[in-house]
């Protein structure tokens, strides 16, 4: 599906969930209800069956699964509503459909999570846990506690506190993915989006009724709908591959992550507070408790960024040349790799061995580093330049026309040949250009020992020359 279309997807089922809300509770909005919800049901599952078979479905599978569970769960309710005198219990079996979509869910994002970062999950892990741990925390203290002293009977005290357990287990699954690396396009934000509409729909669900009617709350239910056309919009998306294929490595620490690690930290001592009074001595404590947090997370951050910029040196070293700064043999052979029309030119400098044995490697240096400017000043910015070793250069230019590569040739040439001096003396140099252009399919080492072959083909015919691969 398009993009657009998804947005179109989106907005109809943005404006359905609002009719839903006002006419909430009523025959006609029942009706309504279970119509939507059974088209949004079967739309996930043809959004599943548009995804090849293998181990990217099943993630997206476990999600349809878990709201045809959560729509089985309301369609029990209504027909309790309808067709028993006495209502629907507070407790029933309805709630087992409801509770088991939430582990279902969470073992898909899981899973997406390690597809997306295969090796790389250690920190995204330990972050999700202790989040998750200082969620569980305030669900214990705030929503679990509260149910479990009302002296209710064994069902009622034990079924509505597993909703914040599951909650508790959701809330993991999508700080598994929120915290990995990976890409972070439309469908990722999608997907948190949907699964933070759900958590905040339970939280609202606990939380509202003791500010407002339990007939305002209500209404919030039809919103379970739209994170489900988030799910969908999500598993539609051409982009859908982000959130089940490996993505870029990521060795940065977010800002924000420390921030809600050292909040995360904090919970325990500020519940505790909470539950024993607030005092003096309670809110020393407190604070000094959040300085020492702060100190810590702050030394533990400089320490990453050091390692951070240890690493992007070197991985920026061992893949440009030191010199001229110029990617290296390394990045060529990776670009070379990637499907899609592309032309090489391949040059080499004349008269740069007289340059060295005259005047010294300095002059030699010299002129490298100021070729490396030139041919870098003369090509597109998505053309790569490259300097394979000694005065040999591969201009790599994606999609460039045969004709267009040899215009581009002229114009090296000239701009290599144009003075450089050295301690007064200008030193005289030149360049013999290989041209090999190449369709859709590139063979890396074919395209390359064209180019290179046509560039000692142009060294015979005399400097300052060029000539295209045959």
């Amino acid at each position: 599906m398009t993009t657009g279309r998804i947005w179109v997807f989106l907005g109809g089922a943005t404006s359905a969930v609002t009719g839903l809300v006002m006419t909430y509770g009523s025959d006609v909005g029942n009706v309504l209800y279970v119509v939507t919800y059974v088209t949004m049901c079967v739309m996930a599952w043809m959004a599943v069956a548009r995804i090849g078979a293998g181990p990217d479905r099943t993630p997206w599978a476990l999600a349809a699964v878990a709201q045809t569970l959560w729509l089985t769960g309301d369609a029990i309710e209504i027909a309790y509503y309808y067709l028993s005198p006495a209502g629907a219990p507070p407790v029933g079996l309805a709630d087992a459909f409801w509770l088991a979509g939430y582990p279902l869910l969470a073992v898909g994002l899981t899973m997406m999570a390690r597809r997306r970062a295969p090796g790389q999950l250690r920190g995204a892990v330990l972050d999700g846990l202790t989040l998750t741990v200082a969620a569980a925390l305030a669900s214990w203290q705030f929503l679990i506690l509260p149910v479990l002293g009302t002296g209710l009977g064994l069902a009622e005290s034990i079924v509505p506190p597993l909703y914040p357990i599951a909650d508790v287990a959701l809330l993991a699954g999508v700080l598994f993915i929120a915290l990995s690396p990976g890409g972070r396009g439309t469908p990722t934000r999608l997907l948190l989006g949907a699964v933070g509409l759900y958590l905040a729909i339970d939280v609202s669900y606990n939380v509202l009724p003791y500010f407002l009617d339990y007939s305002v709350v209500s209404r919030i239910g039809p919103l379970i709908m739209l994170g489900n056309a988030l799910i969908i919009a999500a598993c539609l998306h051409p982009a859908r591959a982000e959130l089940t294929s490996p993505g870029p490595r990521v060795n940065v620490l977010h800002p924000s992550r420390v921030l809600f690690l050292g909040l995360a930290f904090l919970t325990a001592p500020t519940l505790s507070l909470l539950e024993s009074g607030v005092d003096d001595n309670a809110i020393i404590a407190l604070v000094a408790t959040a300085l020492s947090t702060a100190f810590v997370l702050t030394r533990f951050t400089i320490a990453v960024r050091e390692q951070e910029r240890a690493q992007a040196q070197l991985a920026y070293q061992a893949r440009h040349d030191p010199l001229t700064g110029l990617a290296n043999r390394t990045v060529l052979t990776d670009e070379l790799e990637r499907s899609g029309p592309v032309a090489v030119l391949y040059l080499d400098l004349d008269g740069f061995k007289d340059v060295n044995d005259t005047y010294g490697h300095e002059a030699g240096d010299l002129v490298l580093a100021t070729v490396a400017q030139r041919l870098s000043a003369a090509v597109r910015t998505t053309d790569l330049v490259v300097r394979l070793g000694g005065d040999e250069f591969v201009l790599l230019c994606p999609a460039l026309p045969e004709a267009e590569a040899i215009r581009l040739a002229d114009r090296i040439i000239g701009d290599v040949a144009a003075p450089i001096t050295f301690r007064g003396q200008v030193l005289d140099l030149g360049a013999s250009v290989g041209i090999a252009a190449y369709g859709d399919t590139v063979a890396d080492h074919d395209v390359l020992r064209s180019a290179d072959m046509a560039m000692y083909e142009a060294k015979k015919q005399g400097r300052g020359r060029w000539v295209v691969a045959g």
